[in-house]
């Protein structure tokens, strides 16, 4: 078994919840440190768990105390964040930070940062190994901080060694902003079709919270300074995930393609969370070489948990309430009016 004090910052968190339980189970003295400073129930009564906000000066250094052999960071975001760890470099053993697969840009430079943007989806090679180019490192958007947390801390390599994890598409209960609600609350609402752009073969790379705990695990374990991507052993396309909700929660439904973008009113009839032009897939062998990572979870088999726990967030209380993160880009991702009027208008 691992020992060594492992501290996790932002383990309240979909991700911290599972980082603490994987730690705690593979022999790790785990501090869980968060905001509110609560426990998950399926922690072992060992886990201890504090409040803190990393944001308050000298909050993070009070909390180490001592020190510790892993530092484990899931709300890391930008450079002044990497500071924070290097700064506590004489401290801290080593650290696990989870970074993002939006680092990453394709051969003409585009992003996730440029989709927005006329002919702005990138086309990114099927996987996307670590060594692709990425963005560059700044404070504009989520992925240029991203990226500048990985270079200030790969630069520190030598004092901190440090394993980022390039997250893929992020799920699993516990999620701010679930995709899946977007099958899950149709099935619920009783709607009797699925309108799909690009053919609903769009494929974002998930990535179980279960996973990338495994990774974490694996990674405390063997300290380095190394970038590692972190998705699921499947990346399934947004129809087949469609269908493996619809099979959990017990409904048919019927399939409408759309062979190109989105159609309707801004853009929305047949947009998903996952849809894309081009696949997004990233490449695991990396971690398999390195740690010895082999997922513990397929996409399939962790849907019913999740599909669970979406429906009693829901079923009470109307999705912008319960999902605040996923209400803040500002689509209404149900609007069956939209989506009736184009079906109309179709025939």
């Amino acid at each position: 078994m691992t020992t060594g004090h492992a501290f996790v910052l932002g383990a309240s968190g979909q991700v911290g919840r599972a980082v603490v339980r994987a730690l705690a189970t593979d022999g790790w003295e785990v501090t869980a440190a968060s905001r509110g400073g609560g426990r998950d129930g399926r922690w072992p009564e060992e886990v201890r768990s504090v409040r803190l906000d990393r944001t308050e000066e000298g909050a993070l250094a009070a909390g180490i105390g001592d020190g510790c052999d892993v530092l484990v960071d899931i709300v890391a975001y930008d450079r002044d964040h990497a500071r924070q760890l290097t700064g506590l470099a004489d401290r801290v053993g080593s650290a696990v930070v989870v970074s993002s697969g939006a680092v990453y840009e394709d051969d003409r430079g585009r992003s996730f940062d440029t989709q927005d943007e006329p002919d702005g989806f990138p086309a990114y090679p099927v996987p996307i190994p670590e060594e692709w180019p990425t963005v560059a490192p700044g404070d504009a958007t989520y992925g240029t901080r991203k990226i500048a947390l990985e270079r200030e801390l790969l630069a520190a390599g030598d004092s901190l060694p440090t394993t980022l994890l390039r997250a893929g598409a992020i799920h699993g209960p516990h999620c701010p902003g679930p995709r899946e609600l977007w099958f899950v609350k149709r099935a619920l609402d009783g709607r009797p079709v699925r309108i799909l752009a690009y053919g609903g073969k769009s494929r974002f790379h998930p990535a179980h919270v279960d996973n990338l705990a495994e990774l974490v695990r694996l990674a405390a374990a063997r300290p380095g300074s190394r970038v590692l991507n972190g998705a699921d052993p499947q990346a399934p396309t947004v129809a087949e995930i469609g269908a493996a909700i619809d099979a959990v929660l017990g409904v048919e439904s019927e399939r409408v393609l759309i062979e190109g973008a989105p159609e309707g009113p801004g853009g929305l009839v047949g947009l998903t969370p996952w849809t894309s032009e081009h696949p997004v897939v990233y490449d695991m062998a990396a971690a398999e070489r390195e740690l010895g990572y082999r997922p513990v979870v397929s996409y399939a088999d962790s849907l019913p948990e999740t599909v669970e726990w979406l429906a009693g967030r829901v079923r009470e209380r109307e999705w912008r309430e319960a999902f605040p993160n996923l209400a803040k880009y500002g689509v209404d991702w149900f609007d069956y009016a939209a989506e009736d009027a184009w079906l109309a208008a179709r025939g």
